[in-house]
């Protein structure tokens, strides 16, 4: 179980990683990185809470920051698109602790997106980030909604810098099956391609590199839509749920406490069955999943947002899906769409 102690390998993995998306980190970012409302967001993890248990164990922390700053780099490496780039660094900006649990504690399980609502009113209360853009000549609108950039986010299954970034940093810290020095070949053979609706969107131009990509990340796709996962994020999100309703953690306090601080108080809780059975979670090695429920234990059935990639690929008779002129990776695209978990996951507490 990694509480985020492991910062050193945090770090040099990051400053690697961010040299292989952009050969040059643009000074104008460090401004917006610096300010309060970015730097909120380092304490809090990108893996949902999966850095607390045991059922994972996790390379090291890597914060919603990191990714964000790393969302940012492939933006400007691609584009050199000031506005598009800063909308990537901010479109995390809103999340709260334990980020997508909060989208399970507000019961959007298959978008995910309920954590974002409160974007704009984060950036226009900030005076340091309203005065940085007013600097920039830049207006709020071109900045507080990513989607306005292809290049940036658009629509599962296609290839945008947001699901570029989770993809091969989880490749590293989640799934260890890639090596920066693998990461890098299969970044550096992406390219902007224009898609079948006539917009741009990053493609590879090998389609030997494309088969790579996607061998790799769909071990990833499974990870995240397991009873597992689901699990680990529909207790977290239960237990923010309890302190709220008992009136000691408040939602405003979910953008203003760190993740560690939110489980002391579990695990500080009053109620000692409360306070052990978040303990007997953090020590849980395994799971069990049922078609039925499971008595006396803590059993979930969720339906969950299905995450995967099927990318562009640059041919001789034009940009193609790679599902489309690749067997294997159809095969994997296709499997993973006919995937099903047992109905219920469950823990013995």
């Amino acid at each position: 179980m990694n509480l985020g102690t492991n910062l050193h390998s945090s770090k040099e993995f990051t400053k690697q990683y961010y040299k292989i998306l952009s050969r040059d980190f643009p000074d104008f970012l460090w401004n917006y990185i610096n300010t309060k409302e970015m730097q909120r967001i380092n304490t809090s993890a990108i893996s949902c809470g999966c850095n607390y248990t045991n059922l994972y164990n996790l390379e090291f922390f890597y914060s919603n920051l990191d990714h964000s700053i790393a969302v940012a780099l492939i933006i400007w490496n691609f584009t050199k698109n000031k506005k598009a780039t800063l909308a990537g660094l901010f479109h995390d900006i809103a999340t709260p602790t334990f980020k997508h649990c909060i989208d399970f504690m507000n019961g959007d399980y298959e978008h995910q997106e309920s954590i974002e609502e409160r974007t704009e009113a984060i950036i226009t209360s900030s005076n340091e980030i309203m005065s940085l853009l007013k600097k920039d000549a830049i207006v709020l609108e071109e900045v507080i909604d990513y989607k306005l950039y292809s290049i940036a986010d658009n629509d599962t299954p296609k290839l945008s810098s947001d699901r570029l970034e989770y993809t091969l940093s989880n490749m590293i810290f989640w799934q260890r099956n890639s090596t920066l020095h693998e990461i890098k070949q299969m970044y550096d053979n992406l390219e902007i391609l224009i898609n079948e609706d006539g917009i741009e969107e990053l493609g590879f131009k090998d389609i030997a590199v494309a088969e790579t990509f996607i061998k790799k990340a769909q071990s990833l796709w499974y990870s995240w839509t397991d009873n597992k996962d689901k699990l680990v994020m529909q207790f977290i999100a239960d237990y923010v749920a309890l302190l709220h309703k008992e009136g000691s953690l408040s939602i405003d306090d979910l953008y203003r406490l760190s993740e560690l601080e939110i489980i002391t108080m579990f695990l500080q809780h009053k109620n000692k069955a409360i306070s052990q059975q978040f303990s007997d979670f953090m020590q849980a090695t395994n799971i069990g999943e049922s078609d039925s429920y499971v008595e006396k234990t803590y059993c979930k059935s969720i339906k969950t947002k299905k995450r995967y990639i099927d990318p562009l690929v640059k041919t001789s008779q034009g940009v193609k899906r790679v599902s489309h002129i690749s067997k294997s990776s159809n095969d994997y695209i296709t499997n993973f769409l006919k995937f099903k978990t047992k109905k219920y996951g469950y823990l013995k507490l």
